[in-house]
């Protein structure tokens, strides 16, 4: 892949978009970031030939007027998981991606390619999937070619597994028997950088290794090299949790843990891809 393919990253300073950049810059792309903080980047990446940095806000289409310019194609991995400044899901996840992808649509970009969550048509109910959701309806009706790119959960979802661990105790809902396969920020950026090139529609990844709620926290107890003291919180308990948290918290409270608390009770195992393992994310967590 050379500097003739040009793309527009949206997301670069979150987890998974500094990921992106970087496999971006490996592979001699041409990239222009749209970042709200400038700060947030690393330090002298601006510098580099092939990188154009833009300051806007993607909430805000006015700050995005000619972003897309001479651009063939978009990745968004836009969205929030804690809200902040007022906004919401509807805000961000589904109107920041429609503003991006107007502009994309006014200056005639090939490919927009979209990070989404597993199974989020199922979880339809929560919020933060339902504008998803919403803005991937948008996407495919947009007559852009796209991806949908759909990962079950990131290495770094986990950890507060370890930190669980680090304390001496770890809870898991059930009996911690329920599935996933979560991938690593590196891995994942190298599926939807490759996405440039492919014809997918659609893209479920997760990673190499599939495990139980139980061995995950195992894993972690393993890391810190304590004895494993893995505490099972019965499902009614979790769906008490739910509803208490619902009435006492604001809704910008509640969206996170509504979506952890859904999410853990079930098996969430996709398509196996990439090669770096949980195992050595908890060791190397434990280094720091």
């Amino acid at each position: 892949m050379d500097s003739d393919r040009k793309v527009l990253l949206a997301g670069a300073t979150g987890y998974l978009g500094s990921y992106i950049l970087a496999e971006l810059i490996n592979r001699n792309c041409f990239v222009k970031t749209v970042v709200r903080n400038t700060d947030k980047l690393p330090k002298g990446i601006s510098d580099l030939p092939l990188l154009q940095v833009k300051t806007a806000e993607v909430t805000k289409p006015e700050t995005l007027s000619g972003i897309c310019d001479n651009i063939d194609t978009v990745i968004s991995t836009i969205g929030i998981t804690k809200q902040r400044d007022g906004l919401t899901y509807q805000d961000v996840d589904y109107q920041a991606n429609l503003n991006l992808l107007n502009e994309a649509k006014k200056a005639g970009v090939r490919k927009f390619i979209y990070v989404a969550v597993l199974n989020g048509e199922q979880f339809s109910d929560l919020k933060i999937c339902q504008a998803k959701e919403a803005f991937v309806k948008e996407l495919m009706a947009s007559g852009l070619e796209y991806c949908i790119v759909r990962p079950n959960g990131f290495f770094s979802d986990m950890t507060e597994i370890f930190k669980m661990a680090q304390r001496g105790k770890v809870y898991v809902f059930g009996n911690g028997e329920q599935k996933a396969n979560p991938i690593h920020g590196a891995d994942l950026a190298k599926a939807c950088v490759d996405q440039l090139e492919s014809t997918d529609k659609e893209l479920e990844i997760g990673g190499p290794e599939t495990f139980t709620h139980n061995e995950i926290a195992h894993l972690a107890f393993k890391a810190v090299g304590k004895k494993p003291r893995i505490t099972h919180v019965p499902d009614w308990a979790r769906k008490l949790s739910l509803k208490l948290s619902k009435l006492v918290m604001s809704k910008s409270q509640f969206g996170p843990i509504e979506f952890f608390l859904n999410v853990m009770a079930v098996d969430m195992v996709a398509p196996a891809y990439g090669t770096q393992t949980l195992e050595a994310f908890f060791e190397d967590l434990n280094k720091q």
